[in-house]
C-alpha cells in the first residue's frame, strides 16, 4: 500500500513538474471593435510571448502553472497589462486585451497604462481584479468586505457590508455590472440604505471592479459618494468549465462555456447552510440565503454585441427560540433582548438587462434595458407570541421594482472624445404597513396599503480633449434629471449638474488631478412612497427635494511602472444640502445610521446640510516579485444640522481616520499567504432617553429603548481594529485544479465597542421587572454590547 501511494504521489509529481499550461486570448480595439493583429503579447518576467495573427487571435504556450503578470503592446496604441493572471493545466486560460489608439505621436510623454487612467474618471478610482478579491485576508470572497482596504472605504465593526466612501452614507453609492445598473448587491439588505451580511455577487464570474469615489463621468446619475463598474468575465469561447467551491457557511457551483458559435455564458447558484451552523452555534437568529448570476454575450456580426445578465437573491430570517444549554447570565440577557426586537423577515430581489452596443469606424451606441425588483417583508409579535392579533407590533411589507432605458453615443476623435445619451425610468412602490409602535410619536396607530408610480428622466452630454501631446486632460461634463415625485424636482433645470476634471503630467510619471462638481441623487423610496392614514403622499405635499452634493477634489498619483507602484493622495470637500430630516424628531436620516430593517419610511423635510471632508493616502504594489500589497491612510470629518439643534454635528458615518494595511506573498509550490490589519476611530451614536423608555406603554408598544434625541451623536465609541489571515494552497492536475484555504478574521479576538444596548430586567421565569418606585415603569438596564469574535472559514475550490 505504501509503495502504491509512493507511486501515485510521484506520478502526480511529475505530471505538475512536465505538464504546461496556455494562454490565448485576442486583442481589439474598444472603439470600434476590430482585431488589433500583429500586437505583442508578453508573460512578464519570462521569455514566452506571442504575436497576434490578422484577425487579432494569439496563443502562448508552455506555460508552467502559476499567477503572472502579462502586457499587450502595439505601435500607435497605448500599453495594456492585466496583473494576476492565473495559469493551470485544466484548461487553457482566455485573455482577451482592448488596446486603445494614441491620441498623440509624441510617445516618449504617454505613460503605459499599467493601472488603466480612464480620460472620463482620471482620479479617485481604484481597481481590483478577480485574484485580489479572490484571495484578500478576510474578505471571504466577497466584494463589499474587499473594498474596505481601499482608501476613504470606512467599515463597521458588526458582521454588515456597509460601504462608507469619503464620510457619506450607504446609500449614496451605486453598481453597475456590465453598465446595467443593478441596486441590491448584499443579503439581508437595509431597505432605504444599503449593507446587509455576505455579498450577492459571485467572484468567480468577475473579471474587474472599478471603484469610482469622486470625479463621476456625466453619463452616471442618482449617486453621491460612489459608483461601482463591475465587469464579469465573458464565457470561455473553447469549451465547457466548471468551478465548485464549499466554505464554511455556503456551496457555490459556478459553470460557463460557449452555447453556440457566436453566444458564450457563465452563470452560477449559491445554497447558503448558515442556519443548521447557526441552530449548533445557540444563535438566537436563523439566516438563510440563495442567491444565482448569469451572463450571455452574443457577437450578432463584427460590429454588433449584445449583453444578458440576471442577479437575484432570496433571504429568509427566522428566530431561534431553543435554549441553549450551559447559558451564562449574560449570554441568556443578550438572546432574550434579540428575540425581543428581532423581526422574521423574509427579503428576494432580482436584476435582469440586456446591454446592445453597436459599433462604427469611430465609436459605438450603447443602448440598455433593464427591470429590478426588491420585495422586503418583516413582522413582529411581542413575545414572539401569534396567537393572537393583539399581540401584534408591526407588519411591513414593501416591493420596490424600476423599468430602466438608457442611449448612450460615444465618439472618439484624434485626441477628443465626446459622449451624449438620455435615460428613463418608470417604477413603482407599494407598501403595506401595520405599525403599532409609533404611539408614543404620532398618537396613533400605523395602518396603511397603498401603490404609489414615479418617472424619472435625464439628459447627459460629455467631452474630454488633450492638450500638449497628451500632458494635458481636460474633462467636462453636465446633465441635468427630473422626477415626477416632487414639484421642485420635477423641473430638470432644478437639478443642472456640472463638472470638469483636469490632470496634468508633470512628469513621465507623474500626475496631478483635479475635480469639481454637482451631483444629485432622489431620496429613497421609502421616503417618496410614504402616505398617511388618509392615503396622503406626505413627503411629496412638503415638496421633498432631490439631495443635492457640491465636490471638490485635488490630488497627485506617482506611477513607476517597471515595479507596478502607485502612490497617490488626494484632498476633497462634499457638501451636502437638501438632506431629508425626520419631521417627528428633527434628526437628519444621516444621523439615523444603518441597519436590518427600514429607513426614512416617515415624513421628512428637505432641510437638512451636511459636509465630509478630509485627505486620502495610497500605497499600492501590485503582483511583482511575488509580493502585493495596499497601505491607505484616510482622515475624513462628516457632520450634519438637524433641523432642532444649532449648527453642525458628528453624522454616524464619521470615523476621522481610517487605516488599512494589507499584504501578501506567494511561495514555492504554491503556497500563499496573505494578512490585513484595520484601524478606524471609533463612530458617534444617541444615547437611550431612559425616562422615556422605562414607561411601560412606550416598551410594550417597541420592545425597545427610545433615543435621546437632544443628545445626538453625542458619544463616540473606542477606535476599532482587527487583524486577518489568509492561507491559500493550489494544486494543479492534468484536468482539474484543487484550491484549499483558511480564513481566520480577527485573529487576535479583539472586542469592538458598539452602542450600549438597553433591556428590561427579568425575573428567573423571564418576566419583565416593574419599578417598586413607580409602577408605571419597567426595570431597565444597560449592557455592554461588544463586536468580535475569532472566525475561522476553511474552503475548497474545486475546477474542472
Amino acid at each position: 500500500m505504501k509503495i502504491r501511494l509512493a507511486i501515485l504521489v510521484i506520478f502526480m509529481s511529475s505530471i505538475q513538474a512536465f505538464s504546461q499550461g496556455i494562454i490565448r486570448g485576442k486583442a481589439f480595439n474598444p472603439i470600434n471593435n476590430e482585431p488589433v493583429a500583429f500586437a505583442n503579447i508578453l508573460v512578464l518576467e519570462t521569455d514566452l510571448g506571442a504575436i497576434t495573427d490578422e484577425n487579432g487571435f494569439y496563443e502562448i504556450k508552455n506555460i508552467p502553472p502559476g499567477l503572472y503578470n502579462v502586457r499587450a503592446s502595439f505601435v500607435g496604441y497605448k500599453t495594456s497589462s492585466v496583473f494576476e493572471v492565473q495559469v493551470t493545466l485544466a484548461r487553457a486560460t482566455q485573455l482577451d486585451f482592448q488596446l486603445e489608439e494614441e491620441a498623440s505621436d509624441l510617445s516618449e510623454v504617454v505613460v503605459s497604462s499599467e493601472f488603466t487612467r480612464s480620460e472620463e474618471t482620471p482620479l479617485s478610482v481604484r481597481k481590483l481584479n478577480t485574484n485580489e478579491i479572490e484571495r484578500y485576508p478576510g474578505g471571504n470572497r466577497d466584494i463589499s468586505r474587499v473594498i474596505q482596504a481601499l482608501p476613504g472605504v470606512a467599515s463597521t465593526p458588526s458582521f454588515r457590508n456597509d460601504i462608507l466612501i469619503r464620510g457619506g452614507a450607504p446609500n449614496e453609492n451605486k453598481f453597475f455590472v456590465d453598465e446595467i445598473e443593478v441596486p441590491v448587491i448584499n443579503h439581508f439588505s437595509t431597505q432605504g440604505s444599503s449593507g446587509g451580511p455576505v455579498g450577492i455577487l459571485n467572484v468567480n464570474l468577475i473579471k474587474n471592479v472599478d471603484l469610482i469615489a469622486g470625479g463621476f463621468p456625466a453619463n452616471r446619475m442618482d449617486a453621491m459618494s460612489s459608483f461601482f463598474d463591475i465587469q464579469l468575465k465573458e464565457g470561455r469561447r473553447d469549451k465547457m468549465f466548471t468551478q465548485l467551491t464549499v466554505g464554511a457557511s455556503e456551496l457555490t457551483l459556478s459553470n460557463d462555456g460557449p452555447l453556440s458559435e457566436k453566444t458564450t455564458y457563465s452563470l452560477s447558484a449559491r445554497r447558503s447552510y448558515l442556519q443548521g451552523l447557526f441552530r449548533l452555534l445557540g444563535l438566537p437568529f436563523l439566516p438563510t440565503f440563495n442567491d444565482f448570476q448569469l451572463k450571455t454575450t452574443t457577437k450578432i456580426n463584427e460590429k454588433t454585441e449584445l449583453t444578458f445578465i440576471g442577479v437575484g437573491a432570496i433571504d429568509n430570517f427566522e428566530l431561534n427560540e431553543d435554549i441553549p444549554e450551559d447559558e451564562t447570565e449574560e449570554e441568556r440577557e443578550n438572546r432574550l433582548y434579540l428575540l425581543d426586537v428581532l423581526p422574521v423577515q423574509t427579503q428576494w430581489n432580482y436584476t435582469t438587462g440586456v446591454k446592445l452596443k453597436r459599433f462604427r469606424e469611430n465609436g459605438f451606441w450603447t443602448f440598455v434595458l433593464s427591470r429590478n425588483m426588491l420585495n422586503n417583508q418583516s413582522i413582529k409579535y411581542a413575545g414572539n407570541d401569534e396567537s393572537t392579533e393583539d399581540n401584534l407590533l408591526f407588519d411591513y411589507s414593501s416591493q420596490e421594482s424600476e423599468n430602466k432605458f438608457r442611449a448612450e453615443n460615444s465618439i472618439f476623435g484624434k485626441g477628443y472624445t465626446i459622449k451624449y445619451g438620455v435615460n428613463y425610468q418608470y417604477s413603482r412602490y407599494f407598501i403595506s404597513n401595520f405599525d403599532r409602535s409609533t404611539l408614543s410619536t404620532t398618537g396613533g396607530v400605523i395602518d396603511v396599503e397603498s401603490t404609489s408610480f414615479f418617472n424619472q428622466y435625464g439628459a447627459f452630454i460629455s467631452g474630454s480633449k488633450n492638450f500638449y501631446g497628451e500632458r494635458l486632460l481636460i474633462t467636462g461634463g453636465i446633465r441635468m434629471d427630473g422626477a415626477d415625485f416632487a414639484e421642485t424636482a420635477s423641473n430638470p433645470l432644478n437639478q443642472i449638474s456640472p463638472r470638469v476634471s483636469v490632470s496634468y503630467q508633470l512628469r513621465p510619471n507623474l500626475f496631478a488631478t483635479a475635480n469639481a462638481g454637482i451631483y444629485y441623487q432622489k431620496p429613497s423610496y421609502s421616503v417618496l412612497g410614504f402616505r398617511d392614514n388618509e392615503g396622503d403622499l406626505v413627503n411629496q405635499e412638503n415638496d421633498v427635494r432631490y439631495i443635492r452634493n457640491s465636490q471638490i477634489i485635488g490630488g497627485i498619483e506617482l506611477l513607476v511602472p517597471e515595479k507596478n507602484r502607485r502612490f497617490t493622495a488626494e484632498a476633497f470637500y462634499k457638501k451636502y444640502s437638501n438632506y431629508p430630516s425626520s419631521i417627528r424628531n428633527g434628526i437628519s436620516l444621516a444621523n439615523l445610521g444603518a441597519d436590518f430593517g427600514v429607513i426614512g419610511n416617515e415624513p421628512v423635510e428637505s432641510n437638512s446640510e451636511g459636509r465630509a471632508y478630509g485627505l486620502e493616502f495610497l500605497a499600492q504594489q501590485r503582483f511583482f516579485n511575488n509580493f502585493y500589497g495596499i497601505a491607505a491612510l484616510t482622515l475624513v470629518r462628516s457632520e450634519f444640522t438637524n433641523p432642532n439643534t444649532d449648527g453642525f454635528v458628528p453624522s454616524s458615518w464619521d470615523n476621522k481616520f481610517i487605516v488599512s494595511l494589507s499584504a501578501g506573498k506567494r511561495f514555492g509550490k504554491n503556497w500563499e499567504i496573505g494578512s490585513r490589519w484595520r484601524f478606524l476611530g471609533g463612530t458617534p451614536y444617541t444615547p437611550f432617553d431612559l425616562e422615556e423608555s422605562s414607561l411601560i406603554s412606550n416598551w410594550d408598544l417597541r420592545n425597545s429603548g427610545i433615543l435621546d434625541y437632544s443628545q445626538i451623536n453625542a458619544i463616540r465609541l473606542d477606535p476599532f481594529h482587527q487583524l486577518d489571515l489568509r492561507i491559500d494552497k493550489k494544486y494543479f492536475f492534468d484536468r482539474w485544479n484543487l484550491n484549499w484555504y483558511v480564513d481566520i478574521q480577527n485573529l487576535y479576538n479583539f472586542q469592538a465597542e458598539q452602542a450600549p444596548i438597553l433591556i428590561p430586567v427579568r425575573d428567573d421565569s423571564g418576566n419583565i421587572l416593574v419599578d417598586p418606585n413607580d409602577p408605571s415603569r419597567y426595570q431597565l438596564k444597560l449592557i455592554d454590547n461588544p463586536a468580535g469574535n475569532i472566525l475561522p472559514t476553511v474552503g475548497i475550490i474545486v475546477e474542472f
